[in-house]
């Protein structure tokens, strides 16, 4: 019996939201480049900080603080935990 996970994007997480990268919604590069930055699915991401209107995200990832542009990170689906 396959179970289906219900996913968010990366973008609809709150400050201080936890949850697990299932997978990416994106074509080669910016896979790759999510990739270079350690965000690949089976990873955990914490949002540590998030503007109301426009600008970057930043997350905790491996030990490692991150600014991802909202662009890239809409497309990172994860499930919280």
């Amino acid at each position: 019996m396959i179970s289906k996970v219900k996913t968010t994007s990366l973008m609809e997480l709150k400050e201080g939201q936890k949850a697990i990268i299932v997978t990416i919604a994106a074509g080669f590069k910016a896979t790759k480049r999510l990739s270079d930055l350690g965000l690949v699915p089976e990873t955990e991401v914490k949002i540590l900080q998030k503007t109301l209107v426009s600008g970057p995200i930043e997350v905790e990832a491996r030990g490692s603080k991150l600014a991802i542009g909202r662009g890239l990170a809409s497309k990172v689906l994860v499930k919280l935990i």
